[in-house]
């Protein structure tokens, strides 16, 4: 009797294969295998992280096997104890024998293929199976072997292994199968980037997310963007699924912080991880030990780092692979906010301490290593490429270089602009920085015009470079032996100034010249989509001066600065790494408000500094309100350097950010003014001076008169007291001012 019942296992079976995407190149060299009479292989060792899609491709290749007449044999070694006899007894019970395994398979047709899976859990059986037990295996019969390492480097020395062997690495879905996959699991079509931002196409992930968004946390706020901390649990088991097991709290604390960083070196980690610190104290604990603490320990979890299979090595150290940098990084800030803020200040430490050690030439990959910290910032990340620039090269422009740098700008500004940059080329070529691949082609170029070099005649000559002068000349006047830059040419040959790899580098370069330009206090970057960039450009503290803008053959440019004076380079590279820090989902928010509004950005930024006259008003009007904090907030001096630079100096994370930075300004302002008003107190001649500052300002009186009475002075004396110690607190902080402390 025949029965029309529909078994589980098919609907099972059914499911599997209608998630199944991509692959295509896997399956046609399997499926060439079962055709040829003469396979291209005789076992395939497939590896890769956990979740990359090991599994799910050994049960595609069974079906492959199944529509080829060919028995499938499937082995789990996570069933399987490793010694030779508990992995041949399983064999026989797979083969459904219980025979020994190899002498059923000399009586068998040579129609089976052997499916080992999670082939790493069989480690300790490697010699055994390559030396014994495999030679013996019918050559008729494939094998493929999946696990997350590589294999071993003694199959590929054996110059017989080495020819019946192919390794197979298993990478992440790419683009167009991420979409599809998404796709078929019905995630929203204006999510998939989002998700492909975290996932990276990884399969384990791609499917969690989609998990989330059919029925788990997701699931009521599908049209909310997709934010990993929105899903913890998903973060969680995918960190769970890449490392099955941790040894020590202190191999989990190398693994995150290997994973903040562009490329982990073992000085790096110990760095991160405090090494030093604990080598010293056992040195001198035990000072007959010659034993180095930290290299020992260092180089021990190096060595476990460097066995994961989601870690890639390269010249430059070790990485994690995208996807397992996304869960690691996404887990540590939900699990410990504090850890991620150690790693990351320890990090900014090493690359301060490199940059100061390093020459030119080394300096660029030192800043690539530091600005990657921001790579996690919701903010910054869309803006730059961060895949490795290796085949650019930055060099000075050689004088054959014109008719190709000039051929670039007409492309892409006009005519105008490529005769402006020959102009500026033939004055200034050495600040003309090229990028090259390695064969010698061109593709990208940042020319930092030294705008305090030009003469006056040769600034008039561009719109761009007069406008720009006569905008510091107003608003912020260079000082003796200061200087100012124009970034007045930036782009990459074919993707002028979008986002791209070489725009990547340009923008690193231009910090270079920030960190290491003597005497810099301005800077100028004008951008043909200005309103594109004002997010990171915002978000990098610089300010949109519409003062500066110009255009170039009806083009119109809008134009970025930013005054050095106020917020040192070094002081400003730890204000990017406290707010990468203390970024939250209302970054995003922010980032959207600034775009909107590129004048908020303004608003929230140190203004150009004051000429002399008016910085003597601005002390005057801060004199008279100085025990009144809420009109201090609008005066201009907040922004001095002279204060700016006391804050910097404080480096109270706390109280740099938002509201908090401008208490805390106010707070330095006052006692900026009390301490130049006391120390008018060491002179007998002045101390009369700060009596008057005193009693009309520091602890005021009701009236001029009254103050006068305080001192028992005429009142016409009282003012002419006053006047002078006016001049000379003014003059005291001018000099802090223009001349430093």
């Amino acid at each position: 009797m025949s029965s029309n019942l529909n078994l589980l296992a098919d609907r099972l079976e059914a499911a599997r294969r209608g998630r199944f995407v991509g692959r295509a190149n896997e399956c046609a060299l399997f499926q060439s295998a079962l055709e040829a009479a003469k396979p291209p292989f005789h076992i395939l060792h497939i590896y890769g992280p956990g979740g990359v899609g090991k599994t799910t491709l050994l049960r595609e290749f069974a079906r492959l096997c199944g529509a080829h007449k060919r028995r499938v044999v499937w082995l789990d070694a996570r069933e399987i104890e490793p010694s030779p006899d508990a992995f041949e007894a399983a064999l026989s019970r797979a083969l459904g024998t219980s025979r020994a395994p190899l002498e059923h398979l000399k009586e068998q047709t040579p129609r089976q293929v052997l499916f080992i899976d999670t082939f790493e859990r069989l480690a300790p059986l490697d010699n055994w199976l390559r030396e014994t037990f495999l030679p013996q295996w019918p050559d008729a019969n494939p094998i493929v072997l999946a696990g997350r390492n590589a294999p071993r480097a003694s199959w590929k020395l054996d110059g017989g292994w080495s020819s019946l062997l192919r390794a197979l690495p298993l990478r992440n879905l790419n683009a167009q199968e991420s979409h599809r996959f998404l796709d078929a699991r019905h995630v929203p079509a204006a999510q998939h980037n989002r998700v492909l931002d975290f996932t990276h196409g990884h399969p384990l992930a791609l499917s969690l997310v989609a998990d989330a968004f059919d029925q788990g946390s997701l699931a009521q706020r599908r049209d909310a963007p997709f934010q990993p901390k929105d899903a913890p649990e998903i973060v969680r088991l995918l960190v769970a699924h890449l490392v099955e097991e941790i040894p020590t709290s202190a191999h989990r604390a190398a693994l995150e912080a290997c994973a903040l960083v562009r490329w982990a070196t073992e000085p790096l980690l110990a760095h991160l991880l405090e090494l030093d610190d604990k080598a010293n104290a056992q040195a001198n604990a035990q000072a007959n030990d010659k034993a180095d603490a930290r290299t020992t320990e260092s180089a021990a979890l190096f060595e476990w780092l460097l066995a994961l299979s989601f870690i890639e090595s390269g010249a430059q150290g070790l990485a994690p692979h995208d996807m397992a940098r996304e869960a690691l990084v996404a887990n540590l800030r939900w699990r410990n906010p504090q850890a991620y803020a150690d790693y990351h200040r320890r990090a900014r430490s090493f690359y301060a301490a490199q940059l100061a050690q390093t020459s030119a030439p080394d300096q660029q990959q030192v800043l690539a290593d530091y600005i990657f910290l921001h790579h996690d910032n919701s903010v910054i990340r869309p803006f730059l490429e961060w895949q490795e620039n290796g085949d650019l090269t930055p060099t000075t422009a050689r004088e054959n270089d014109l008719p190709i740098l000039a051929a670039m700008v007409r492309r892409h500004e006009g005519e105008e602009s490529s005769q402006l940059f020959a102009f500026w080329f033939a004055r200034q070529r050495e600040n003309v920085l090229v990028f090259r691949a390695h064969d010698g082609e061109i593709a990208g170029f940042l020319f930092a015009l030294a705008l305090h070099r030009a003469l006056e005649s040769e600034r008039g000559h561009d719109a761009a470079t007069r406008v720009a002068w006569r905008f510091l000349q107003s608003f912020a006047p260079l000082r003796r032996e200061e200087g100012a830059t124009m970034f007045r040419f930036w782009m990459a040959r074919d993707e002028y100034q979008d986002v791209s790899p070489a725009q990547s580098l340009i923008f690193v370069n231009i910090v270079r010249h920030y960190l290491t330009t003597p005497g810099l206090a301005f800077t100028f970057l004008p951008a043909a989509a200005a309103d594109f960039w004002a997010p990171v450009f915002g978000y990098a503290g610089a300010t949109r001066f519409a003062q500066a803008d110009f255009q170039i053959e009806n083009r119109p440019f809008g134009v970025y600065g930013h005054d050095w004076r106020a917020t040192p380079p070094l002081a400003w590279l730890d204000k990017m790494a406290e707010n990468e820090i203390a970024a939250t989902a209302s970054s995003s928010d922010l980032a959207n408000q600034t775009a909107m509004n590129p004048s908020s950005t303004r608003s929230a930024l140190a203004p150009p500094l004051l000429n002399e006259e008016e910085f003597a008003q601005a002390i005057r009007d801060a004199l008279k309100n100085l025990t009144r904090p809420a009109v201090l907030a609008n005066n201009p001096l907040l922004n001095s350097r002279f204060v700016t630079a006391r804050a910097n100096a404080e480096s109270d994370s706390a109280e740099t950010a938002s509201n908090g930075a401008t208490s805390q300004r106010i707070r330095l302002l006052q006692a900026a003014l009390r301490a130049a008003c006391e120390e008018l107190q060491a002179s007998g001649r002045t101390e009369k001076w700060y009596q008057a500052l005193r009693w009309r300002y520091l602890e005021p009186t009701a009236t001029q008169e009254a103050a006068a009475e305080k001192m028992d002075v005429p009142f016409s004396t009282f003012r002419r007291y006053l006047k002078s110690g006016l001049e000379r607190v003014t003059e005291e902080l001018w000099r802090q001012e223009s001349g430093g402390f």
